[in-house]
């Protein structure tokens, strides 16, 4: 069954997946890139095509977005699948992105908006102003077919910073959710993650056994400075392209140079006055 990574983009999923495919697809936790591939992402054009959807006609994706997930529970009808996305469940042109019968959990990562306005402005190569009216608006990802990442030929429905997280938070409703701030899996990461791992375990109705050399080495393993290193010394395998076929670095700031840039006022206050409700809720304001 689906255990859903769901995060709005650049809040921290990359770090969450690193860490969840180090100790879920490995002997010893230790990481490296070619593990990312056990964690797919939804919508994903390949994944479409591999059933014979239509994926030029987004009204057939937006269709089979359920029925595409019962294909994949049914092939892993005795194990976790976890699944990464960026889309928030909203209903689009009637049809839903998920249900509770395809849905075993969601794993929910969230970021100060303040800090995800950055980072998404360098990834997207967008101006402060602009990644800020993404984060406002109701906004779609990819839809480029000709883009180098699968991912991206394909359209994800983010809604705003604040429906994304709203939406996604429905799920606690049923017991099958667990938010996650970025911030906490930076700054206290083993606690953080023995709480996913716990989560996770609990869903699957199985007992957590610790393996702590490899929680260990997971961690370690997965360390911002070191996701920047094997960044450096391989091809990310995500990373973006720019005009000029570029790779834009995704390992850029991480949360303590992150902090170190300053938003104007304007756009702090911009943020702070359109997510005040849920910016509270976390304990950002």
């Amino acid at each position: 069954m689906i255990i859903w990574l769901a995060s709005y983009p650049k809040s921290g999923n990359t770090m969450l997946r690193s860490m969840l495919s180090a100790y879920f697809f490995t002997e010893d936790g230790k990481f490296s890139f070619n593990l990312l591939k056990n964690i797919i992402q939804f919508p994903n054009v390949n994944l479409f095509k591999k059933y014979d959807i239509d994926t030029t006609n987004e009204n057939e994706v937006l269709k089979n977005y359920v029925n595409i997930q019962k294909k994949i529970n049914e092939e892993n009808k005795n194990s976790i699948k976890f699944i990464k996305t960026h889309s928030a469940p909203h209903d689009i042109n009637g049809y839903k992105f998920t249900d509770l019968s395809n849905t075993l959990g969601v794993i929910y990562i969230v970021r100060d908006p303040r800090s995800v306005v950055k980072s998404f402005s360098n990834h997207y190569q967008l101006s402060i102003e602009s990644a800020a009216k993404s984060l406002t608006t109701f906004s779609t990802l990819g839809g480029n077919i000709n883009s180098n990442l699968a991912a991206d030929r394909i359209t994800t429905h983010l809604g705003s910073w604040s429906t994304h997280y709203n939406t996604w938070k429905e799920f606690k409703k049923t017991n099958r959710y667990l938010l996650i701030k970025y911030e906490d899996l930076v700054l206290n990461t083993e606690k953080t993650f023995l709480n996913i791992l716990e989560f996770i375990y609990t869903l699957g109705k199985s007992k957590l056994v610790l393996d702590k050399i490899k929680i260990q080495n997971t961690i370690e393993t997965t360390k911002f400075e070191n996701l920047q290193k094997l960044e450096r010394d391989n091809t990310f395998p995500e990373a973006v392209k720019t005009s000029n076929n570029n790779s834009v670095n995704f390992f850029k700031y991480g949360l303590n140079n992150n902090l170190k840039i300053k938003l104007s006022d304007e756009i702090s206050q911009k943020l702070e006055k359109s997510f005040k409700s849920e910016m509270s809720e976390i304990g950002y304001l």
